[in-house]
């Protein structure tokens, strides 16, 4: 495993993986030395690899067997299937085939980002064709198209037709060389993990699956008595702690009640509403209600960030306590993926555009919770234009709060501006999304500083990016009057 740590820190830190992990791959590749585990085989051996992952969730006791790719971050995830789609003639098609077909199987709970790569990869290497129209043969493709990974070349083919052994230092034939063949990427026995799509398919089915999407979350399903009064009781004793150990057992309720009750945890905990409670006690819920073992980062810690962190966040009109800030800081941290749904999208998104204070807890959460890999990923998404991909975790009675677009503020290219001095790497379709939205707000903003700023930033971190735009951004620079609108305008016109 050793070996490969400087290949899978390429895949998280590099602005351009996939290139350079290709080039890693072929300078680490040693066919000299038998002793060498570098190579596309042992990767893709790697990647499939299995891994057991136990669920302590009550609604899925039982325990899961997943690929060792599906175990690494969602940005790492979607990086390494683009590299595979990028360098997929070196890689056997078929592997990749199942690979991305397993990965395709596990439905809601696949990052929306590694679902486009997967999708890629296997639209790009699947065998499906028309040729059988001309054939007119309807055998499956498995049947009719062999894979040239593993079959021998064409000219070591032809040097054995007038000969039995393969060559005359190897004793074996041209048939049992084919024989042994390995079917799989593991190049081992296929017991060690197979790949075997419908029985993936079904474990997924079979898992209980928490919704993302709040229009499918109704709040107004029965609701048993003995659960509401228990929340209303709840919700009083909120509103009236006086300590840290009232805190403490006042949690010990809430999560019985989350979880023994036959109720979705969302909504009990919008009877309960936790978000009422003072920045010090909302801070001993959040670090005292998850115990760090959950694997559903879209289940239980989002909901413990939407119902607590998000409501207090989504209405700050100062700045917000250090207690929270910190209690919140650790929970993302641990909880990256929750942190992206439940508070970072549904945020960037309010209605009435970020405000200053908003802009200070996002930077700092991006900045000490996250990955600049995964802030990345979570810029496309932000930026893309596809709605799919900005899908969130909130309770039904704050989506009021929350739009699908992004608003233009002054606040948020102050926290672009942010995003980019903390060395992320921006995709070129993400550049090209901020040049539109600029060229649309130069007006507005034409004298503002934070937006200058901004646009300087821009112009020092994604010059290479900028190129095809340099005509249209140069016309919106000159738009503006700020102190450093000379100095975007030297910097483009060196573009």
């Amino acid at each position: 495993m050793e070996g490969w740590i400087p290949l899978f820190e390429i895949f998280l830190n590099s602005p351009c993986p996939e290139s350079e992990a290709s080039l890693w791959l072929q300078k680490a590749f040693n066919p000299s030395s038998s002793a060498s585990s570098i190579s596309t085989t042992s990767f893709l051996s790697l990647l499939t690899s299995p891994s057991d992952t136990t669920s302590n969730d009550p609604s899925s006791p039982h325990e899961k067997r997943v690929m060792w790719i599906e175990t690494l971050p969602s940005v790492a995830q979607a990086r390494i299937l683009a590299f595979l789609a990028y360098d997929h003639q070196r890689f056997c098609k078929r592997d990749l085939c199942k690979l991305a077909k397993v990965m395709l199987s596990e439905g809601k709970s696949l990052d929306f980002w590694v679902k486009k790569a997967a999708q890629g990869l296997l639209d790009l290497v699947s065998a499906s064709n028309y040729q059988w129209l001309s054939h007119f043969n309807l055998d499956s493709e498995e049947g009719n198209v062999e894979d040239e990974f593993y079959s021998m070349p064409d000219w070591l083919r032809d040097a054995t037709k007038d000969s039995d052994s393969v060559f005359n230092w190897l004793p074996m034939s041209s048939d049992e060389l084919s024989e042994t063949m390995p079917l799989t990427a593991s190049g081992g026995n296929e017991d060690d993990f197979p790949i075997d799509v419908e029985e993936s398919k079904q474990e997924g089915f079979d898992e209980v699956m928490l919704e993302v999407d709040v229009d499918e979350l109704k709040l107004d399903d029965c609701i048993a008595t003995e659960v509401e009064q228990m929340a209303k009781s709840l919700k009083s004793r909120l509103l009236n702690v006086e300590s840290t150990s009232e805190a403490v057992e006042l949690v010990k309720g809430v999560r019985k009640l989350c979880f023994e009750s036959k109720q979705n945890s969302l909504v009990v905990l919008d009877l309960i509403e936790p978000w009422s409670a003072d920045d010090e006690t909302a801070a001993v819920l959040i670090s005292q209600l998850s115990d760090g073992s959950e694997t559903n980062e879209l289940g239980w810690p989002a909901h413990i960030l939407c119902s607590i962190i998000l409501p207090k966040f989504l209405v700050l009109s100062e700045p917000a306590s250090r207690v929270l800030v910190m209690r919140t800081i650790e929970y993302c941290k641990a909880h990256q993926t929750a942190a992206e749904y439940a508070l970072l999208f549904p945020l960037i998104l309010r209605n009435e555009g970020i405000t200053n204070p908003i802009c200070d807890v996002i930077t700092r959460i991006i900045k000490e919770s996250l990955h600049p890999g995964h802030v990345s990923a979570f810029c496309q998404k932000l930026l893309c234009k596809d709605k799919d991909a900005r899908r969130f975790v909130c309770l039904p009675r704050h989506q009021c709060l929350i739009s699908e677009e992004l608003v233009w503020t002054e606040s948020l290219f102050s926290l672009w501006q942010n995003i980019l001095n903390h060395s992320v790497h921006l995709t070129q379709d993400s550049v090209d999304q901020l040049v539109y939205h600029i060229c649309e707000s130069s007006g507005r903003y034409s004298k503002s500083l934070k937006f200058g700023n901004f646009l300087l930033s821009l112009v020092n971190k994604c010059a290479p990016f900028l190129k095809p735009h340099k005509m249209s951004l140069t016309a919106a620079v000159e738009n503006t009057s700020t102190l450093v609108t000379k100095s975007i305008l030297s910097k483009l016109s060196g573009l």
